[in-house]
């Protein structure tokens, strides 16, 4: 559950650094759980884990059960003798960024050359026979779905009934037939793989924070096999699609696309898909956090042929109602709640029915003397905070372009008289601090913050379809005087952990 008075560090797992273009699950990524370990930290906080469906986005996914394949270890498969050493060579990247289509492509290939070495093997492994067997509720339809999408070429499944009248006839095909052991060994790798690293960190004293998006992408293997559970028309088209009204990031607001849930369609099949969805993320992750809390008590519904957000209305969601009937299943839930933005009465009441810590973020809590429900001195211990989220800029940047505005404005900075200009301690540490002194149960910082990184290393921007998701951290970087630093301001604001 949720642990008191503990830190805690913001990096997804793309942003690692690795020989294959992307951050993964090898080498790099134990030894930044050695890094936080050493650092005091017993939280790592990383973004959704699922395959990305559009802009290279973890909030955007073709399945919500899924692991993404392009997060897998070439040399932890060597190691495990799912690959021999001759298959797999490092690609030519830019270490500073992602290059999501190289890597992928690069991913994919050793991929298609381990299932080819190891499919004597395969057929026979009782492990992953029994992979198959005890995941089947998802990973069928998942399996299915991508070995269809990988045959048509077409990623919107709305296509295949144009492209394959008769599926049954269809499903009977080698090549069909190939692609869902395909698929269902990547993911048995990928199980292997996460399973082994969150382990890892469970040993050294390092719980794994999940995210889960409310939403699913419409070209989904979730959409695709549960249609009567969203608002489709008869060609399985949406009617309504999901975003956010006009706010801090966006004058437009934000259209995301996803379809909507028919909540009561859910409700009549006592929320069956949402339940499997929460088994399936808890059995991943130790603390989960769920993004867009708010759609759970109002949601905004967007007319499919919508220009832009402006144009949705707010609609009442299900309310308390899937959780309660996950906790029935699963037992209680360790989430907290994505509570940030355009915020009512409502989401305060469904968080605190729920018992859910809230989420408080310092980056907006200084902007007038009057508004400080952001600011570190009010935190309620029952909250989990922040120096800023993926969706922010980093400190430093952040600190750039608000003294810019100040100056401009002869506002006076209300930031001021909790710094001093006069110590010798980077700004963005003691910004951190500020944050480590606050009551919050759990205090979160990007590893940008704690690098004192720059705008160029901002993980995303609201409301851009490009250039997001990119940032990858140096090799190097995470050194043993950073985590010293970090280890001694857990001590002095007692959230170290009991390794320190």
């Amino acid at each position: 559950m949720i642990q008191s008075r503990s830190a805690g560090i913001l990096l997804h797992v793309t942003s690692l650094p690795s020989r294959f273009g992307i951050g993964d699950m090898g080498p790099a990524a134990y030894e930044f759980v050695d890094f936080l370990s050493a650092a005091g930290q017993s939280v790592w906080q990383i973004l959704p884990l699922c395959p990305t469906a559009k802009g290279n986005s973890p909030y955007s996914s073709y399945s919500a059960f899924a692991g993404n394949m392009s997060l897998l270890s070439p040399e932890r498969l060597f190691e495990a003798g799912w690959l021999s050493r001759s298959s797999f060579a490092a690609g030519e990247n830019d270490v500073n960024k992602v290059d999501f289509e190289s890597a992928s492509v690069l991913k994919r290939d050793i991929l298609k050359t381990s299932f080819a070495e190891s499919s004597s093997k395969i057929s026979g492994d009782p492990a992953f026979q029994q992979f198959c067997r005890e995941q089947a509720w998802w990973l069928d339809d998942f399996a299915h779905f991508e070995a269809l999408r990988e045959l048509t070429k077409k990623g919107d499944w709305r296509k295949w009934r144009v492209l394959y009248n008769d599926f049954t006839q269809h499903e009977q095909s080698i090549q069909l037939k190939d692609g869902i052991e395909f698929s269902k060994f990547k993911q048995f790798l990928f199980e292997i793989q996460w399973n082994d690293l969150k382990n890892y960190a469970n040993q050294n004293g390092v719980s794994i924070c999940g995210d889960m998006p409310i939403f699913v992408a419409h070209e989904s293997a979730d959409v695709w096999a549960n249609q009567s559970q969203f608002l489709l028309d008869d060609n399985g088209n949406p009617t309504f699609v999901a975003g956010v009204p006009p706010d801090y990031f966006s004058e437009t607001g934000q259209l995301w696309g996803n379809p909507l849930y028919d909540w009561p369609a859910m409700e009549a099949d006592g929320y069956r898909w949402w339940n499997a969805r929460f088994r399936r993320a808890l059995s991943q992750y130790d603390l989960l956090r769920v993004d867009h809390f708010r759609g759970f008590d109002q949601y905004w519904k967007i007319p499919a042929d919508a220009e832009t957000a402006t144009e949705g209305c707010w609609e009442p969601g299900p309310g308390a109602k899937p959780f309660l009937a996950a906790a029935a299943e699963l037992g209680p839930l360790p989430i907290w709640a994505e509570d940030l933005g355009d915020i009512d009465q409502g989401v305060h009441d469904l968080r605190d029915q729920l018992h859910f810590p809230t989420m408080r973020v310092l980056q907006f809590g200084y902007s007038g003397e009057h508004d400080d429900f952001h600011r570190h001195t009010t935190f309620p211990q029952h909250c989990i905070g922040y120096t800023g989220t993926h969706d922010n800029d980093t400190l430093v940047s952040w600190l750039e372009t608000r003294s810019s505005e100040i100056a401009q404005s002869d506002a006076s900075d209300v930031l001021a008289q909790f710094l001093d200009p006069n110590i010798d301690e980077p700004i963005h540490f003691q910004l951190i601090n500020l944050l480590y002194r606050s009551n919050a149960a759990v205090a979160i910082v990007p590893l940008q913050d704690a690098l004192g990184l720059g705008g160029e290393a901002r993980m995303n921007l609201p409301g851009t379809a490009n250039g997001n998701w990119e940032w990858r951290v140096q090799a190097g970087a995470t050194t043993a005087d950073l985590a010293k630093q970090l280890r001694i301001m857990t001590i002095v604001s007692e959230r170290a952990t009991e390794n320190v």
